[in-house]
């Protein structure tokens, strides 16, 4: 399958930074978002959390309907059994969707339902369709899917609340999952979620991800602005390294 407009986006400007608004001030989410795009910003992160696959409830498809943003939507499914809901998601206005293999029965089916979803931006644009693993999940669970995805996400940290620190494994299983794409000879994204602050995301730059989600670490409540430069920054310096 030929990479969509949105992959090709996200692989120029790797290694990148996407940046959670669920963490922002809702009561101010557009000038928040404003905020975000005069940065320099490429992407708006949106953790959905169901309270069943993980213990928080967060936002859903109106939500994401309701930013008006040029960053592209990368959407994070944290909820149970995603088949029969993706393609109100997708409907919404995410560019990248991803959704977890702990989740669902069969994992192959939401990844070929995804594979027939338009953009609603821009149907020329395309998708991206992302695995994520919990830190506890095994690699392997990956293997039989790597046909079927353009992103790999790892989480650092197990799913539920912000502000969780980094979990140290999740350094080896990078490294690890860098090899499997490698051996694959597929062109994936390797994302990186989950405890990403001002203090080591220049370490985790440097492990070589494309692709760095970070929330609370930008909207503190004091200066979401130079949070969110200063981690751009941060992965801008590992790409010139």
């Amino acid at each position: 399958m030929p990479k969509s407009k949105v992959f090709e986006l996200l692989r120029a400007a790797a290694p990148t930074v996407s940046i959670g608004v669920v963490t922002a001030n809702l009561l101010s989410l557009g000038t928040e978002i404003q905020l975000l795009e005069s940065t320099g910003a490429k992407l708006a992160h949106f953790d959905v959390m169901d309270g069943c696959f993980c213990p928080l409830m967060t936002v859903g498809p109106p939500f994401i309907k309701a930013v008006k943003t040029s960053l592209l939507k990368d959407v994070h499914l944290m909820i149970d059994e995603p088949l029969e809901k993706v393609a109100e998601y997708v409907a919404v206005g995410s560019d990248i969707v991803t959704f977890h293999v702990e989740s669902c029965t069969h994992v192959h089916r939401v990844l070929q339902k995804l594979g027939t979803l338009k953009n609603a931006n821009d149907p020329e644009r395309g998708l991206v369709r992302g695995i994520a693993l919990n830190p506890g999940t095994p690699l392997e669970a990956i293997d039989p899917l790597l046909d079927e995805i353009e992103m790999i996400s790892l989480l650092a940290v197990n799913p539920g609340w912000g502000g969780q620190k980094y979990i140290p494994s999740t350094t080896a299983r990078i490294k690890r999952a860098q090899r499997m794409i490698a051996d694959s000879g597929k062109d994936i994204i390797l994302c990186v979620h989950g405890g990403i602050t001002k203090d080591n995301i220049d370490e985790i730059a440097a492990m070589g991800a494309d692709l760095i989600v970070t929330g609370s670490a930008v909207f503190d409540g004091k200066t979401p602005e130079a949070n969110a430069r200063f981690m751009l920054e941060a992965v801008a310096a590992a790409k010139r390294q």
